[in-house]
């Protein structure tokens, strides 16, 4: 892996404009100081600074970071390999021939992305049924793969309609041939900023977590950036009663508050929360100030480690331009510190890092989202802790 380097010294000044320093970020349970400021920052954000202080070399001789039976990898990164026509290509297509290049590998896990494949592959296009995870369940024998996950089915209505109460029963039917321990969904609980729109949210998922729970499955939620924003809860209302300011508490540490241990977990997309980390360091507290506080994803797992049981594993270099701090690369090749969020979240034979990269299929290179999957699959392995 490279860390970003800025020879030009663009990186240090941002750091002194940001006022941003390591200590900051290598914080675990104790929440970054909340700290009145006259203004909002400006230009790049702490994510920028903090890669500075990179210097992620692998040191061989340190103990591995992920498991071997740990390293997975969710399928959406080669959706175009099981989606495209094997009697068009003699490259892997479907899910069979894609599970067998995982293997070869060394993936021992997948999460799934649906159950969709292209029609000409054997089980044709849907097995989103028994018979068909009866299939999938066989070929992931066949190749010694575990199915970890699911981004599935969450039903959209609330209170819940029959219709969607037996649709989500026959995805956890599905988990279940398939071995899965968990099933969960790609969205945010909601879109929501207001903590009532998150209170509702959180009395939905912990419905459909107790009704997972009999049947042996831990529901989980995924993370884009937004929902590591800052929730509204407070200060003076809008013209339709709705709170304008905040008190520091992010939506998905307030989603973790109000939801069941027992029967709601998280899946950490590790390189947008990386994105809200950038996005999201400033808010305007119930008195009207501006105060700064800097996400710290590793230090959230750290607190609540087994409400993380997935990780997405996915990598990006800086870029100040985008809007988001980051452009998306295969793992292991761009500046977020997977060696030290690793090594700080612990648990090495809980977690569950799935490989991701959404732009890894490429329309002029029908070979790139495999080749890409192989470096991820290189990178996670490689990772070592640092001796001491």
């Amino acid at each position: 892996m490279t860390a970003f380097n800025d020879e030009s010294g663009t990186g240090d000044a941002l750091r002194r404009a940001l006022g941003v320093n390591r200590r900051r970020f290598l914080s675990t349970c104790t929440a970054a100081a909340t700290a009145v400021i006259a203004a909002p920052v400006l230009g790049a954000a702490p994510a920028v600074a903090q890669a500075q202080d990179r210097g992620r070399g692998h040191d061989h001789g340190g103990e591995t970071l992920v498991p071997a039976n740990r390293r997975g990898i969710i399928l959406y990164t080669v959706r175009d390999a099981t989606g495209r026509d094997p009697l068009a290509t003699d490259l892997p297509s479907g899910f069979r021939e894609v599970f067998k290049q995982l293997s070869r590998f060394g993936y021992r896990q997948v999460e799934f992305a649906g159950y969709g494949q292209h029609a000409n592959a054997p089980g044709g296009a849907s097995l989103e049924s028994v018979a068909g995870a009866r299939l999938l369940r066989r070929w992931l024998d066949d190749y010694g793969l575990r199915a970890q996950g699911n981004h599935g089915f969450i039903p959209p209505s609330w209170p819940l309609t029959t219709a969607d109460l037996d649709t989500f029963k026959k995805h956890l039917e599905i988990a279940n041939i398939l071995g899965m321990a968990h099933m969960g969904t790609g969205g945010d609980p909601t879109g929501s900023s207001y903590r009532a729109d998150w209170d509702v949210a959180a009395d939905k998922w912990n419905a459909l977590g107790r009704i997972a729970r009999r049947e042996g499955i831990k529901l989980y939620t995924h993370n884009h950036d937004a929902a590591y924003g800052f929730l509204l809860d407070g200060g003076p209302l809008d013209a339709q009663g709705r709170p304008t300011r905040s008190s520091g508490i992010r939506k998905l540490e307030y989603f973790l508050k109000v939801t069941d241990p027992k029967t709601v977990w998280l899946e950490m997309d590790v390189f947008w929360a990386h994105v809200a980390q950038y996005k999201f360091h400033t808010y305007t507290a119930h008195d009207g100030s501006t105060r700064e506080k800097v996400f710290d994803p590793a230090g959230l797992v750290a607190c609540n480690n087994k409400r993380y049981p997935l990780f997405h594993a996915k990598d990006g270099t800086v870029n100040t331009t985008n809007g988001m701090g980051y452009d998306m690369v295969p793992f292991g090749t761009g500046v977020i510190d997977y060696r030290t969020f690793f090594s700080r979240v612990g648990e090495r034979d809980y977690h569950n890092p799935m490989v991701e990269q959404d732009n890894a299929p490429s329309a002029t290179d029908p070979a790139q989202s495999l080749a890409y999957a192989k470096t991820g699959y290189d990178n996670l392995a490689a990772l070592r802790s640092k001796r001491h």
